[in-house]
């Protein structure tokens, strides 16, 4: 509900797919329609797939064929900003036909070997982003990429990235972290008292 509430607010937003589990799309929708939901955008609920790929597949296909930029989000990172969604559609709208919000990196990262554990190198963090969600694109260049890259990514900008298409990055944000972890749930529940607390969330 919160990631699809960060997808409300946007002023950008005009529909929404909410690509929910095979076996779960009407629970969602019940879910969707007893919750009051800020903006108007129209929100729809399609049944996803097996993996991530197939379930961004599914939610393009169920998209208005007037709609020409897209976002793709995951509903684990339930508190972007809507600074950060406006910022990237704005960056498609400007010509970038992919775009991912990214932070620079706060701790070191080695390189391993992984049979052995050992460390083979220390990529310079500088050049190094932690990318998060929403990546918006040019509609006509995702779906490309999804009809031509069949092995199953991580992200979708990594799919673009296969066709030689540039990948611009914009600057993303704190409160955009990913909510997998117990910690980060703690976490999560501070952003959100804090923000009923002054934003009237």
């Amino acid at each position: 509900m919160h990631a699809v509430r960060a997808m409300a607010r946007a002023r950008a937003v005009d529909v929404i797919v909410v690509v929910a589990p095979s076996d779960g799309a009407a629970e969602v929708r019940s879910l969707l329609d007893a919750h009051g939901l800020p903006g108007s955008a129209d929100i729809k609920v399609v049944p996803g797939g097996d993996v991530r790929q197939e379930s961004v597949r599914l939610g393009l296909a169920a998209l208005p064929d007037d709609v020409d930029v897209v976002l793709v989000h995951d509903a684990a990172r339930p508190l972007v900003p809507v600074e950060t969604v406006d910022g990237v559609v704005e960056a498609v709208r400007a010509g970038a036909p992919a775009v991912v919000p990214a932070l620079p990196l706060a701790d070191t990262v080695k390189r391993i070997d992984p049979g052995t554990d050992l460390v083979t190198g220390t990529p310079e963090r500088a050049l190094l982003r932690a990318v998060q969600t929403p990546q918006g694109f040019d509609r006509a260049t995702l779906v490309k990429a999804h009809a031509t890259v069949t092995r199953d990514v991580t992200d979708d900008a990594s799919m673009v990235e296969q066709l030689g298409v540039p990948v611009l990055v914009v600057p993303g944000h704190e409160e955009a972290f990913k909510v997998t972890r117990p910690l980060d749930l703690v976490l999560a529940e501070a952003v959100l008292a804090r923000r009923r607390a002054t934003d009237a969330y």
